[in-house]
């Protein structure tokens, strides 16, 4: 399976066209979150990526809520936060949310550690772990400095052991590819990223 990722659009149109332009050649595309800004424009940005044939599989950023992105997306567009599915026989598991909960204010749709640990224990297996948020350690220091990424998140990583961890958020580690055990760890950004399973 030839897999496109990419997260935090933001409403870059020439982004998005360059993601569905790749999208022809993939056979999933998954988004990790961040398609719209501060909970406005997310309608804007599904019509953008509307030109996407493959399945689409999308978790909530920390820019728009669950209830908000279910609401937007085309139909047989999927979204996941808290659950799975299968596509292909590929397993996926998706979590969205800023984890744990930023420092950006009311607008902001996030998730405490323990409030995500919650919902990641309900992955039991997963060939993919698609999440918003990175893992503490990976792909998540910002132009600060600072490791930001989620506890929970990794733990998850840890627990499940994904072929694929595959995020977005931490917009200064856009393009980080690193490991965990045997799961190939991303931070994807808004660009085409690729990967295959096998």
């Amino acid at each position: 399976m030839r897999i496109l990722a990419f997260s935090d659009l933001h409403m870059a149109r020439s982004r998005a066209v360059e993601l569905v332009a790749a999208s022809a050649e993939a056979n999933l595309v998954i988004g990790a979150g961040d398609f719209c800004n501060m909970r406005q424009g997310l309608d804007q940005a599904m019509e953008m990526l509307a030109g996407i044939l493959a399945p689409l599989v999308l978790t909530p950023g920390n820019a728009e809520s669950v209830q908000e992105l279910t609401a937007a997306v085309p139909e047989g567009v999927h979204v996941l936060h808290g659950t799975g599915m299968t596509v292909d026989g590929v397993r996926l598991f998706g979590l969205g949310y800023g984890v744990p909960v930023t420092p950006f204010g009311g607008w902001s749709c996030d998730l405490t550690e323990a409030e995500a640990a919650e919902l990641l224990d309900r992955c039991d297996a997963a060939d993919i772990l698609i999440t918003h948020s990175p893992p503490k350690g990976h792909g998540d220091v910002t132009s600060m400095g600072g490791a930001v990424g989620s506890v929970a998140v990794r733990d998850a990583i840890e627990r499940v052991q994904p072929q694929l961890s595959l995020h977005g958020h931490i917009h200064d580690s856009w393009g980080y590819r690193g490991a965990i055990g045997r799961t190939q760890v991303a931070n994807l950004g808004p660009r085409p990223n690729w990967f295959e399973l096998h």
